[in-house]
């Protein structure tokens, strides 16, 4: 990996799905499904499904539908989901960079439930940090910073201390919003204004430095 000038943070905050787990299969097979259901042009749904909770994609997909329909049809997505791991594998780079965290602060921050991100880091053979930020624990979807913020904080970390990596325009935007640094993971992030973008997590290296700090080693 060339040299470079590391990124220094005090605590990560990770992103799930496309950012260090593979699950595009899933998501492409659950939501071609729904948009079949809807008449809605799959591919244009799948434009923005990515980085937000179900219901906020469903409620910026079909404006006038009822939320309660929305919320119905999210958890019965959640359920298929969960039951549905063909294809789910870590994203390149990602056992080794977890494994390279393990003792560090990192934390979960991610728009699916307890039981998807059980099922999608159990398929992708990746440790569960001991914090983790899913649906449950928030009242708003990502682009919404509250996600991060939490995380940070149950880190016991501030905002400007943690660096984020994410994948889709909803995450990078709300680790923004969180006045967070961002490293945009995959083809994907690299349109929505990372402050650093990697293809995936192999062009990462991750330092523990002695003060207890974190560097980044990020390839050119």
């Amino acid at each position: 990996m060339p040299a470079t000038t590391p990124l220094i943070a005090r605590a990560l905050l990770l992103d799930m799905d496309s950012t260090i787990v593979n699950s595009e299969a899933v998501v492409e097979r659950c939501w071609r499904r729904w948009a079949a259901e809807q008449g809605l042009d799959a591919d244009e749904v799948l434009k923005v499904v990515h980085g937000r909770q179900g219901w906020a994609t469903m409620a910026a997909l079909l404006p006038d539908r009822p939320m309660e329909l929305n919320h119905e049809d999210n958890r019965r997505m959640l359920e298929q989901e969960t039951a549905d791991v063909e294809g789910v594998v870590p994203v390149p780079g990602a056992p080794a960079f977890m494994a390279a965290l393990a003792q560090l602060p990192h934390a979960l921050v991610t728009s699916a439930d307890r039981a998807l991100s059980d099922a999608r880091m159990g398929a992708a053979g990746l440790p569960m940090p001991d914090v983790r930020i899913t649906a449950e624990s928030v009242s708003a979807s990502k682009p919404d910073p509250e996600g991060f913020l939490k995380g940070a904080a149950e880190l016991g970390y501030a905002p400007e201390d943690c660096v984020v990596f994410e994948d889709s325009e909803a995450g990078i935007a709300a680790g923004r919003a969180a006045g967070m640094r961002v490293v945009g993971v995959g083809e994907r992030a690299a349109a929505f204004g990372p402050d650093v973008h990697v293809r995936d997590l192999r062009e990462v290296r991750v330092e523990a430095l002695a003060d207890g700090s974190i560097a980044l080693h990020i390839a050119a």
